[in-house]
């Protein structure tokens, strides 16, 4: 992880207490492996390690004091006592009565209703996660460019082009001009045309696909203003990107594969972008939507032709 990722999230107010998990998720897959034990240890048992020592919980993960203050620096607290605060507010609200947790790890022979009840539970968990942990100061930046945008270009591939082809869709309705491109040289050859004045948002879970990573540098190369909705925020995805809007890391299992889980995040990002910039936008985006609507009335009740 580089010095800047790792600002960008040690800055600004620490994470409410029920944000931590949520964080820890997020975070951990670019930890090394010894903030990783820390990290994990924290979340795993919030109330233990809120009564350790700064040295108590090192030696009980098998690292060091300096690696402790680390992790604690990179989940967005100041210190190690600002963590245990966290801590304790979290074992606090754990202990008020929550329902137990319930795994999502789907085997061959479950009956379709424990496959449809573990879904929906890890869906429910993606979105708490994803909404605990965006940072609403860059999702306000990135609705305030989208919404005077000249022109948004889109890039994603596989799951995410999907979800990128919805953000499209949403924006093309309240009159903005938006293009999801999931062919990567056509999406290449059009970042080529965006100035400053005009946006691009780049969708990949990994952080790193290299057909999306390519035509956001374009863009930004070229000065649009730039913004990546990533699993990963140190990929190098975000190297690229003026803004990082970041979503959930849901555990991956044999029978759910990270697209699904990535995909349930996004669209909660692509949502929360829309309504914002519709917003923004209210005397034009109202308008356009209403005759958005109407156009396509006649398609939902042919009898009224």
């Amino acid at each position: 992880m580089t010095n800047d990722v790792k600002e960008s999230f040690s800055c600004g107010a620490p994470p409410a207490p029920a944000a931590l998990a949520a964080k820890v998720r997020t975070l951990a897959p670019s930890m090394t492996r010894s903030m990783q034990r820390v990290a994990e240890a924290v979340a795993g048992d919030p109330a233990g390690c809120a009564a350790l020592t700064v040295t108590g919980l090192a030696e009980l993960t098998g690292t060091s004091e300096a690696t402790v203050v680390r992790t604690a620096r990179l989940l967005g607290y100041p210190g190690y006592r600002d963590l245990r605060l966290a801590l304790a507010g979290l074992a606090a609200q754990q202990q008020s009565g929550r329902a137990p947790a319930v795994t999502a790890d789907i085997a061959v022979d479950d009956p379709i209703a424990d496959v449809v009840a573990k879904l929906a539970y890890d869906e429910q968990q993606t979105l708490a996660d994803t909404a605990a942990a965006l940072d609403t100061v860059q999702l306000g930046a990135a609705v305030g460019a989208l919404a005077g945008a000249r022109r948004i270009d889109i890039y994603g591939v596989g799951a995410s082009s999907l979800v990128g082809q919805d953000l499209a869709q949403k924006l093309l309705r309240i009159g903005l001009i938006a293009h999801a491109h999931t062919d990567p040289h056509l999406a290449v050859t059009n970042a080529v045309q965006l100035r400053s004045g005009d946006a691009a948002v780049a969708i990949t879970h990994s952080g790193s696909t290299g057909d999306v990573i390519e035509p956001l540098r374009v863009a930004f190369d070229h000065g649009a203003t730039t913004i990546a909705i990533t699993g990963r925020p140190d990929g190098p995805i975000s190297q690229y990107a003026d803004h990082v809007l970041t979503t959930s890391t849901a555990r991956e299992s044999e029978l759910r594969p990270a697209a699904m889980s990535s995909r349930t995040s996004q669209l909660l990002v692509v949502d929360c972008l829309f309504i914002g910039i519709a917003q923004r936008t209210y005397e034009t985006a109202a308008p356009a939507l209403s005759a958005s609507y109407e156009a396509l009335a006649h398609r939902h009740n042919p009898r009224t032709r």
